[in-house]
């Protein structure tokens, strides 16, 4: 696997982790801890996604390799958890700028 892949697969999944974990919540009749339900998500993702672009390409899966999907899949976990936690962030930051911009009116 080069570099570039593994930066796009990384990206991509952050991206897909993020839309999944919000998918998760959203559906999920219990409240869990966002960063484990990312956790969870990202590395069953990371892994998946890989070995399914490993098997596709005809990559073999040497040990080098196996590393690399657990790379991706640790990487992705950062990358969705702290992706998420900002656009939350900013998302309620600007609600609270709307409220209060609506109230001066």
């Amino acid at each position: 696997m080069t570099v570039t892949v593994f930066v796009i697969l990384w990206a991509c999944l952050s991206a897909l982790t993020s839309l999944v974990t919000e998918a998760v919540k959203k559906f999920a009749t219990t409240e869990y801890p966002d960063n484990l339900v990312a956790l969870i998500v990202a590395v069953a993702t990371g892994a998946i996604v890989t070995s399914v672009y490993y098997a596709q390409t005809g990559i073999p899966f040497t040990a080098l390799n196996v590393v690399y999907i657990v790379a991706v899949s640790i990487l992705n976990w950062v990358g969705a958890t702290v992706g998420y936690d900002k656009v939350k962030q900013a998302i309620l930051q600007l609600q609270g700028d709307a409220e209060s911009g609506d109230s001066n009116e």
